[in-house]
């Protein structure tokens, strides 16, 4: 009896485990632009790409689903979303919300080893915006907002940002969202360190609040000529 269980606990777990194999690599595609928005997406090519069984990618896919990364057509399949310039838009006011309201209690809380810690987080962003790979730039600009929120304590809100940067790193293309001038990214994320280490709350919240307000700006604007230009095309 103790042997069937621990069989079928380890059938479990081994499903489980290909099903989280599956979703992180399918999550590794969209970040890389490897899945672009709107794109049928085949579980035979993803299966082949990732080395399993289509099994995982379809339970993969559900657990996408379920976060809104893809979407799901009866008798059609899956497919990755649209580019929505309005969800774009919101996600961006609901990141400034969130982000400004965590920074009194950094401030007003934040001691020397996190003042090193966002000081880590910084260097490996600008070191970062130098590197030619578009995902390595964007996951260390979400590392240093995430550590920045961290730095709050209130893991609540450091799980709905987290969400709202996978909206937009794997739902839409970087390519698109992010092109914007990493050296006014450098700029902002320096900025908003010294005023944060320094105790400048009123510095600290116009310096991120025009950040994100550019950025979203920037890649709004991307958004509307790429939809242009696909006009154009007929496409």
């Amino acid at each position: 009896m103790r042997q069937h269980a621990a069989k079928s606990t380890n059938a479990t777990g081994g499903t489980i485990g290909h099903t989280r194999k599956a979703y992180l690599g399918i999550r590794n595609l969209m970040l890389h632009n490897e899945l672009a928005p709107g794109q049928k997406i085949a579980y035979r090519d993803l299966a082949e790409r990732l080395g399993m069984s289509q099994t995982p990618i379809i339970q993969a896919l559900k657990w996408l689903e379920f976060q809104q990364l893809v979407r799901h057509e009866p008798n059609r399949g899956y497919f990755t979303a649209p580019i929505d310039p309005k969800e774009v838009e919101e996600i961006y006011e609901v990141r400034e919300t969130l982000e400004l309201s965590l920074l009194p209690g950094i401030v007003r809380t934040i001691d020397r080893t996190g003042v090193r810690t966002l000081r880590s987080a910084l260097e490996a962003h600008l070191k970062a915006s130098r590197e030619i790979y578009l995902a390595e730039r964007l996951h260390r600009d979400m590392e240093f907002h995430l550590t920045l929120a961290q730095l709050s304590g209130n893991q609540v809100h450091c799980k709905i940002l987290r969400d709202l940067f996978d909206l937009l790193y794997l739902k839409y293309s970087g390519n698109v969202l992010f092109s914007t001038s990493m050296d006014s990214a450098d700029a902002d994320h320096q900025a908003l360190f010294d005023s944060i280490a320094g105790g400048d709350l009123k510095t600290a919240r116009r310096t991120l609040s025009g950040h994100i307000r550019r950025v979203r700006e920037h890649v709004l604007r991307g958004l509307r000529e790429l939809t242009d230009a696909k006009t154009q095309a007929g496409i």
